[in-house]
């Protein structure tokens, strides 16, 4: 048995905002005996809407209102209405991926949106989604070839180095063909603080087309330096995103660059300078003639539309009958999922690791997935226990495990953290990197939980 949704996703970006309507088919793959198992089968672009210039009130804080007559003006492009869509997602990423533009997001989609993820994507999250919608990520798996993926935007550049399909490190660079703006006169009207040590060009110069050319080509140089093709000096530094508290290592071995973002547009085709308002083309321009295309590298299958989250399917699941929570409030909505395979369940390094794939989230409740053990020992379950609260530094605890133990590790957890901290743990439930989690209140002794999984658009 199968059936279809209408489905609505939103990107809001530092530069632009863009939004695409999908058809999904739904269908329940579980057999008639066991708990509904619900998959998408099918997915289909009905509309893909033009791409906007973010509103902004001011450089980084979304215009709320100009957003919501941007959506109804795409809805009513697209034929469709607000009572219509059944799903989707809105994500928040670059510079404009702050706490306040999510509320303001939510605020003045809220009725329009309806029970849409509302997520924002820090530099780590965006690196993610980014090189998963670009194909890099679903590239390296089918040739077991490691990527340097480069998504190159507006304000930033997020990276993410994967091998053997998986991404095992992200980092983001002050790098953007928005950087620097000029008018139509051919002044500068924007600068932005991160070239302060890089130009002394101002708002209100005429510049000469090599000095523009010499700013694009050192934040050129920095992308070089993060792929370890020019020896890394304290420019590399300098480009770094506040939000990066390590610094980048570029890859150990040569590995093959892929580009997404408004930027790589301009890699694969030659604009004139300034053809949209931004030294963009410029950028590109050095990145095509520079090493990052000397070797093996290539487009991604989508550039500027690479992290645009196509739609958001829901299912409903029951957790386990052995689950644990207190001073819990449900119930919880769109809850992010950080995954921990089994492998790293089993890591002397979990502790760390649950530490990166919460900060990957920049959420502020994110629920750990783990498989969790079949027929758990005390030690297990003490050992588990300790590793989420050293990695979760004390905070409150949300963990959901395949295994049937919850119980047994929430005591545990709840223990170590104290009578007052928050813990919840379910169980029986297989989620994805993608999913996120509504939980209500109990259903007997279950949980029901509605599962959400982002799908990113791949399609042309």
């Amino acid at each position: 048995m199968s059936e279809t949704l209408t489905s609505v996703g939103l990107d809001v970006g530092t530069t632009t905002t863009q939004m695409i309507v999908s058809r999904l088919t739904v269908e329940n793959q579980a057999s008639a005996f066991a708990v509904p198992d619900m998959t998408i089968s099918g997915r289909q672009v009905l509309y893909r809407s033009k791409v906007h210039f973010t509103p902004l009130v001011d450089a980084n804080l979304v215009d709320g209102n100009a957003l919501r007559v941007l959506v109804e003006e795409e809805y009513r492009m697209a034929g469709i209405c607000r009572e219509s869509v059944d799903t989707g997602a809105v994500i928040i990423t670059g510079e404009t991926s702050r706490k306040e533009n999510a509320a303001q997001v939510l605020s003045a989609l809220s009725d329009l949106a309806g029970d849409f993820v509302v997520a924002t994507a820090g530099p780590d999250l965006e690196s993610i989604l980014a090189a998963k919608g670009a194909g890099a990520e679903e590239y390296s798996a089918k040739t077991g070839k490691t990527v340097l993926h480069m998504d190159i935007g507006g304000g930033t550049s997020n990276l993410a180095l994967i091998e053997e399909g998986k991404v095992v490190r992200t980092g983001c660079l002050n790098v953007g063909g928005r950087l620097l703006k000029v008018d139509t006169t051919g002044r500068i009207c924007y600068v932005s603080p991160v070239l302060k040590a890089l130009t002394q060009l101002q708002v209100g110069d005429a510049p000469k087309p090599e000095q523009i050319e010499a700013v694009a080509e050192l934040l050129t140089h920095g992308l070089e330096m993060a792929a370890g093709l020019r020896p890394p000096t304290a420019l590399l530094e300098t480009l770094l995103t506040e939000e990066v508290t390590t610094l980048w290592q570029p890859p150990e071995k040569g590995a093959v660059i892929s580009f997404s973002g408004g930027v790589a547009e301009c890699i694969g085709n030659r604009y004139p300078d300034f053809a949209f308002g931004d030294m963009g083309p410029v950028l590109g321009r050095k990145i095509a003639d520079s090493f990052l295309c000397k070797g093996a590298y290539m487009l991604g299958a989508e550039t500027i539309r690479a992290t645009v989250i196509g739609a958001g399917s829901h299912s409903t699941q029951l957790s386990g009958s052995t689950v644990f929570y207190r001073n819990v409030t449900l119930p919880l909505k769109n809850l992010p999922v950080a995954m921990i395979s089994p492998q790293e369940q089993d890591s002397s390094q979990l502790s760390r690791l649950i530490r990166q794939r919460l900060r990957e989230k920049d959420a502020d409740t994110v629920v750990l997935c783990m498989p969790g053990y079949p027929a758990p020992s005390y030690r297990q379950v003490t050992e588990l226990a300790k590793a989420i609260v050293a990695g979760t530094e004390g905070q409150a605890v949300f963990v959901c495990l395949q295994a049937d133990m919850a119980k047994a590790l929430g005591q545990a957890v709840q223990l170590l953290l104290g009578e007052k901290t928050p813990c919840l743990c379910i169980d029986s439930l297989t989620l994805t990197p993608e999913s996120f989690l509504d939980i209500g209140a109990p259903v007997g002794p279950c949980l029901p939980v509605v599962i959400k999984t982002l799908v990113l658009d791949k399609s042309k």
